[in-house]
């Protein structure tokens, strides 16, 4: 079964989602949007507008604070929904289930008049004892341990995750998503890690590359995926 919860507010549980292939009611996705067969799905991935964490360039993950968005983040994810709309209508909002991003999802969800659904293995890496703390602090703490880090995507930092037990519980949501909104466009609200593995799984890249990416606050990136595994990256970090 999907891991899913509901929260307070426009969430919903995975399965009380319309079933794949059921439109009724909705307009087409834009040409721009468009699969080029029926049984692509399109992920739009969106990272959360800033909170204060994000402004500090520190490390924020799902074990430690969970921070809301800043009046700025608020403002970024509003522009992020209005861009999204302009490029047409979108079957589903999907979300990690940390605040930031549920923030996030509303202003899109709110945008589409959808509700957003929530999906727990969408959640950020926890980065154990090094959340809170930017990378400057780490080094000087935990110098050892962010030199293996660094090194090895198998390591955790302490008390933390791994980017490759990250890798792998992303790829369970993105099955997840391409099963059930199979030639859907869905947008994928959540967090710098699982966009960046979800890009270079589209890509066939090591896990290592998402140590070479940048992913800017409420940007967007589009992948097109099909159901044997074959994707096609459309975007990364458009900045509306």
């Amino acid at each position: 079964m999907p891991r899913v919860q509901s929260h307070p507010g426009p969430y919903v549980r995975v399965r009380a989602v319309t079933p794949a292939g059921d439109t009724a009611g909705r307009s087409a996705p834009a040409r721009g949007w468009s699969a080029p067969s029926n049984e692509a799905t399109t992920l739009i991935l969106v990272r959360h507008g800033v909170t204060g964490l994000t402004e500090r360039k520190a490390f924020s993950g799902s074990g430690g604070e969970d921070p809301e968005l800043t009046a700025a983040g608020h403002e970024q994810a509003v522009r992020a929904a209005d861009w999204l709309a302009a490029r047409g209508e979108v079957d589903a909002v999907v979300t990690s289930p940390l605040r930031r991003t549920r923030q996030t999802a509303e202003h899109v969800a709110g945008r589409f008049g959808v509700r957003a659904l929530v999906e727990e293995d969408l959640m950020e890496t926890s980065f154990g004892d090094w959340d809170g703390f930017t990378f400057g602090e780490i080094r000087e703490r935990w110098p050892a341990e962010l030199t293996a880090w660094l090194a090895s995507t198998d390591i955790a930092p302490p008390g933390g995750e791994s980017f490759e037990e990250v890798a792998t519980r992303v790829e369970r949501a993105r099955e997840r998503l391409v099963s059930r909104f199979a030639g859907q466009t869905v947008v994928v609200v959540t967090h710098v890690s699982p966009i960046k593995l979800l890009v270079a799984r589209a890509l066939g890249a090591p896990i290592r590359s998402v140590y070479a990416m940048e992913l800017a606050p409420a940007s967007i990136s589009t992948v097109a995926w099909w159901r044997d595994g074959n994707a096609s990256l459309r975007a990364f970090n458009a900045v509306p």
